[in-house]
């Protein structure tokens, strides 16, 4: 049942894998593209939240909210047209990466979204870490990125980063100084062998918004503090 909150209209979806969460967004998004009505969504592994709010209506949650809502409920009604496991993967993706810290080191959160070749986003994660630095949230960003193009069974996959360094590390141009960093650059390294191709490229700021607010959505969500109050170091 969908909830009133003072988010949006909220509900929880709970699939039986990844690839039946990411095939039932695969479809939301499709319907927000026919209602040109976009939720705020996260994912985790097997489970879809979603928050619908009118945003031209003042951030309230109105009728185009509550028919939206109906038309998800009905990707998951037992007669359902389609079956979710029947969507398939692509086969090449694009993945956007961020970590931060606040501190540096301090509470600490890695973000990533996988978008397919035609800009849909797949997947909008971010993931609260605890006390880290800022560079070990940025690999373990790209870390937890990889582990999921993996399990969707990508091929080929575009990576970018707003982190000069790390690029310039994935591609063997600077050595990677900081002992601990190493083990999460050896276990990118051993993850990105198993993708027929992959690349490595930097991206300003500005071109990294998506996966810089999923890092600022999993520290406002763990340190409960208003995202305008709050600055993070890159």
């Amino acid at each position: 049942m969908w909830q009133e909150t003072k988010h949006g209209l909220y509900k929880q979806f709970n699939f039986g894998n990844f690839k039946e969460a990411w095939s039932f967004m695969g479809q939301v998004a499709s319907l927000a593209e026919k209602f040109q009505h976009h939720p705020r969504w996260e994912n985790e592994w097997s489970v879809v939240q979603i928050w619908l709010i009118t945003h031209e209506g003042g951030k309230k949650i109105t009728d185009k909210d509550h028919e939206m809502a109906a038309a998800i409920d009905d990707l998951v009604k037992p007669d359902a047209d389609i079956t979710l496991t029947q969507l398939p993967f692509p086969s090449k993706v694009k993945v956007f990466t961020d970590g931060g810290s606040r501190g540096n080191p301090g509470p600490s959160a890695s973000g990533y979204v996988i978008m397919d070749m035609e800009d849909n986003i797949l997947v909008d994660e971010g993931v609260y870490l605890g006390i880290t630095t800022n560079n070990q949230a940025e690999y373990k960003a790209l870390k937890l990125a990889l582990e999921a193009c993996h399990k969707m069974e990508v091929r080929e996959v575009e990576v970018y980063l707003d982190s000069l360094l790390v690029v310039n590390q994935m591609k063997g141009i600077f050595k990677v100084k900081n002992r601990d960093l190493w083990p999460l650059h050896d276990a990118i390294k051993k993850e990105s062998s198993q993708f027929k191709k992959i690349t490595f490229s930097h991206v300003p700021r500005e071109f990294n918004k998506l996966a810089d607010a999923a890092v600022n959505r999993a520290l406002d969500k763990q340190l409960g503090i208003v995202p305008q109050s709050t600055e993070i170091v890159q």
